[in-house]
């Protein structure tokens, strides 16, 4: 049996954390729903900007569109959602085996709304229904301007993917978000299943202290947040306030491992992978360490329910000076600024390509 399917029937969903419009047209991402196990995809701004900017398959797209006064950014979400309506066609099946479960994309808001909360909610509600697929999951970062826009975004029925977390109080602070649309929805006698993933990004906190700590320490960081979270996650599963929504028709928001590819050219390519095992989460991966994991992975042990030996870890950085709320918290900054910069850089890779596909008409 395949280390994807070892780790899936432990109870996580792999997700793809990638799309081009060659993994839909070669056949490649069916081929990893059907031997690799994988029930869901992740897309964000630096995907796309890759996608477009290396291959040629958005071309044609480009042209048409551009020739109907489409630009920038109304251009792109018509790029982004044909691939991803297209994506959540080819999940469909698992989200109706599993009840909506799995079988999930997922698209992001524009990241120069990251401190907009109106827009954010606005943007989060057009996409969703311009995608017209269920299964759609719209990316809005945890940022504190990002979590009234959760709320609301749950509240009004549109599903969300949490993005951009980075500590236990940033995922617990999402988590609360979430919590309070669907109690909303209940109070309000609708229907409270509004599905959500809480997004933790787990090597960057490696790849942030690389050099700065004891080399014991190498590459231990990230681990020890992820399982300090996973702790507050079934905390929070076992709370009677989650039970009481969950009795009311909701379920629970899924506690999501983002970030998962090995950096450290010295460390398993599959080290993430293996030491985030555990039920009721997923894990989305890069293409790269899909393809290592099922060639030579393990399904490690299970992430202990306490969390295991973290906080004595998270000490132990603790006395080589790593400040964990400061790092996280500029984290979430860091990695927003390098959403806008994909974004950015995304918007004039369209452009450009707009104005020399005019020329060679």
């Amino acid at each position: 049996m395949k280390a994807t399917q070892m780790l899936h029937d432990q109870g996580q969903s792999l997700w793809l954390d990638n799309i081009t419009r060659e993994l839909l047209r070669s056949g490649t991402l069916k081929r990893y729903i059907d031997d690799l196990s994988v029930t869901g995809l992740t897309s964000n701004p630096t995907i796309f900007d890759h996608a477009i900017k290396n291959s040629t398959s958005y071309d044609a797209a480009i042209r048409d569109r551009s020739s109907q006064g489409k630009t920038d950014e109304a251009l792109f979400f018509e790029l982004a959602l044909e691939d991803l309506k297209q994506a959540a066609d080819l999940f469909r099946p698992v989200y109706d085996r599993t009840n909506g479960l799995d079988g999930r994309v997922s698209l992001e808001v524009s990241p120069l709304l990251a401190h907009d909360t109106a827009s954010t909610l606005a943007q989060a509600k057009d996409l969703f229904a311009l995608a017209a697929r269920p299964n759609l999951f719209i990316k809005i970062p945890g940022t504190p301007e990002g979590l009234p826009a959760i709320e609301e975004a749950i509240f009004a029925g549109v599903p969300i993917n949490v993005t951009l977390l980075f500590s236990r109080e940033q995922y617990v602070a999402a988590a609360e978000a979430f919590l309070r649309g669907i109690e909303r929805r209940i109070a309000a006698g609708l229907n409270p299943n509004v599905d959500s993933v809480g997004s933790l990004f787990v090597s960057r906190w490696d790849g942030a202290v690389a050099g700065k700590v004891p080399a014991a320490l190498t590459n231990q960081l990230g681990i020890a947040i992820a399982r300090r979270t996973y702790v507050a996650y079934r905390e929070l599963l076992a709370s009677p306030r989650w039970q009481r929504a969950c009795n009311y028709g909701a379920r629970p928001q899924r506690l999501l491992w983002a970030s998962t590819g090995t950096k450290d050219p010295k460390a398993s390519d599959v080290l993430y992978v293996e030491a985030l095992a555990a039920p009721f989460t997923v894990n989305t991966i890069p293409e790269a360490t899909l393809k290592a994991f099922a060639d030579h992975g393990k399904a490690g042990p299970i992430m202990a329910a306490d969390g295991g030996d973290c906080e004595a870890v998270l000490t132990e950085f603790g006395k080589a000076g790593i400040n964990i709320d400061t790092l996280a918290a500029q984290l979430q900054e860091d990695g927003a600024k390098s959403f806008v910069k994909s974004w950015n850089e995304l918007m004039a890779v369209i452009t450009s390509k707009t104005q020399a596909l005019k020329m060679a008409a």
